[in-house]
C-alpha cells in the first residue's frame, strides 16, 4: 500500500509503519499563492511536507534591506522542521508561490512517532544539517556582497 510520505526523501530510510502513521495522523492543508505557511519569529508548532506546489523560504538578515531568499521548495520537501525539533521560534518565513498542498505534522505527533520510530530522527538531523549549512553559505555571501558595496 502506497502512502503519502513514500516519495518524500526525508522519510525514505524509515519504516513503512512510521510513514503510514504520520500520513494517517497528519493534517492536510492547502495554501493559495501568496499565503504564508509560517513567519519568522512565530512559535513553531508544526512542520509541513509539501505534496504539490512550490514555496519560497525567506529570512530577514541583519543589515539587509530585503529578506534573503534561502530556497524555493516543491513536492516531497519539508519546511518548518527546525523550530519543531528545538522548540524555538521559526527561523524563516515560508510563502506559497502557487497553490500548495501540504501535510501538516504537529510537534506532538512528531514527538510520539520519533519515540516509536527513532530512525526518523536521524533523517531529520541530516536534513537540518544540510539546511543550516546552506543558510550559512547564503548569509556569508550576502555579508561579503554588502562589504564590497560599502567600500569606497
Amino acid at each position: 500500500m502506497t502512502v503519502l510520505l513514500d516519495p518524500v526523501g526525508l522519510f525514505q530510510g524509515t519504516s513503512p509503519e512510521a510513514r503510514r502513521t504520520l500520513s494517517e495522523r497528519g493534517r492536510m492543508r492547502t495554501f493559495e499563492a501568496g499565503d504564508v505557511l509560517m513567519r519568522q519569529g512565530e512559535e513553531a508548532d508544526a512542520m509541513y511536507v509539501i505534496l504539490s506546489g512550490r514555496v519560497r523560504v525567506d529570512r530577514d538578515a541583519t543589515g539587509q534591506a530585503a529578506p534573503a531568499v534561502l530556497a524555493e521548495l516543491g513536492p516531497n520537501d519539508v519546511v518548518g522542521e527546525i523550530g519543531v525539533l528545538d522548540g524555538g521560534a521559526r527561523t524563516a518565513t515560508v510563502t506559497a508561490l502557487e497553490q500548495t498542498r501540504t501535510l501538516e505534522l504537529h510537534r506532538t505527533l512528531l514527538s510520539v512517532v520519533l519515540l516509536q520510530y527513532p530512525d526518523i530522527a536521524g533523517e531529520l538531523l541530516r536534513t537540518l544539517s544540510r539546511r543550516l549549512r546552506s543558510t550559512d553559505e547564503i548569509l556569508d555571501t550576502l555579508a561579503r556582497d554588502k562589504d564590497k558595496k560599502d567600500r569606497p
